[in-house]
């Protein structure tokens, strides 16, 4: 397989990279929010994985959400143990660059992570976003509960027929349950902070995300 092609083909856990059994080094805590990038996190909080093409961009979306508590970027999704950067670019660890947002329900709702989730990225492209190109851009939301699965689908369903009368076509995003989630190297933590012009892939399709679901939250 060529590497072009490898970018946009799933490796199977067989033929995945398997990476290591040291974790990444993070820092203590979110640059912006003051609050601690790893658990435990507070008894009350919840928390969703979501990707959105670069992690970069996605990530700021939510710090700058009322509600949030701290957020993190990192890999989930695929098969390799604790990768690193140039793992997950190298399409051989089947993982995709998420962002970790904990945040308080009773401030903001699944609901409404969910609204900024769909508005702020085009999740019709498959594997990729934009000029980002790759498995590990793709369009996914991971979920920690079947509660969250169910109103992740419903949303789904709700923004697809959305989009469509818009023009654009199917909805390529993943719903999985979480799995493991595997921080990034430090210096990605909240980079658009530490970079403030630094480069940013994030676009959305300008459509909004109906919010009937909220009556079954």
């Amino acid at each position: 397989m060529s590497l072009w092609s490898r970018k946009f083909e799933m490796p199977s856990a067989e033929s995945a990279l398997p990476g290591r059994d040291a974790a990444m080094p993070v820092p203590p805590l979110h640059e912006v929010l003051g609050q601690p990038l790893t658990s435990p996190f507070p008894s009350d909080s919840e928390n969703i994985v979501v990707g959105m093409g670069c992690f970069w961009g996605a990530e700021r979306v939510f710090w700058e959400t009322a509600g949030v508590l701290t957020t993190a970027v990192g890999y989930a999704g695929g098969f390799t143990r604790n990768p690193t950067y140039e793992e997950v670019c190298s399409g051989l660890t089947g993982h995709n660059e998420v962002v970790l947002v904990v945040y308080d329900p009773k401030i903001v709702s699944y609901v409404e992570i969910l609204q900024l989730f769909w508005e702020n990225h085009d999740p019709t492209q498959g594997m990729r976003q934009g000029n980002d190109l790759g498995t590990q851009y793709r369009s996914g939301i991971y979920v920690s509960s079947e509660q969250q699965r169910m109103l992740a689908e419903l949303s789904r369903q709700e923004f697809q027929s959305a989009l469509a009368d818009a023009g654009f076509s199917a909805i390529t995003t993943e719903i999985l349950h979480t799995g493991e989630f595997y921080y990034a190297e430090h210096y990605h933590q909240q980079y658009l902070h530490k970079v403030p012009n630094g480069y940013c892939g994030l676009g959305g399709t300008g459509v909004a995300c109906p919010t009937g679901i909220a009556a079954v939250e």
